[in-house]
């Protein structure tokens, strides 16, 4: 299996801030729109990652978190196939994130999240584990 994990889903649109030629490259830099209550789809948005844009994934070349953008950049290729090639600055597209990163985050924020003493799980489930340990080697002491 090869390529991105592609759903076809839109999380988000974004809107084409700029097109720049770069040889018969073009490079498209895209600004999410947020929506209101909820966090920037930025934050699994990452270089070298993947992004959907209008049904074609196509690598992220860069990111700005505090100016809220991120590049892509067509080569000749890929311009013939898509059409997000034909977009101008102030389209817009459909954008779908990777999911991959939805379902870490999910997973990481349930691990360190939950705990009955308030204390985040992580360290309630560290602290546990030593404390058996202590346990155990104590036990261990005592039956000699």
């Amino acid at each position: 299996m090869g390529g991105h994990f592609v759903q076809g889903h839109v999380d988000t649109v974004a809107t084409v801030e700029s097109v720049t030629p770069d040889g018969n490259a073009l490079t498209f830099r895209f600004k999410p729109k947020q929506h209101e209550g909820s966090e920037s789809v930025l934050r699994y948005i990452v270089e070298k990652g993947y992004v959907t844009l209008d049904g074609a994934s196509l690598t992220i070349t860069r990111v700005n978190d505090a100016e809220t953008w991120f590049e892509v950049m067509l080569i000749a290729y890929t311009q013939e196939k898509i059409v997000t090639a034909s977009k101008k600055q102030g389209d817009e597209v459909n954008v779908e994130v990777d999911q991959v990163g939805k379902y870490v985050e999910k997973s990481v924020l349930g691990y360190l999240q939950g705990s009955q003493s308030g204390a985040p799980a992580i360290l309630e489930k560290m602290v546990g584990k030593i404390v058996e340990e202590k346990v155990k080697e104590l036990q261990q002491k005592a039956s000699l």
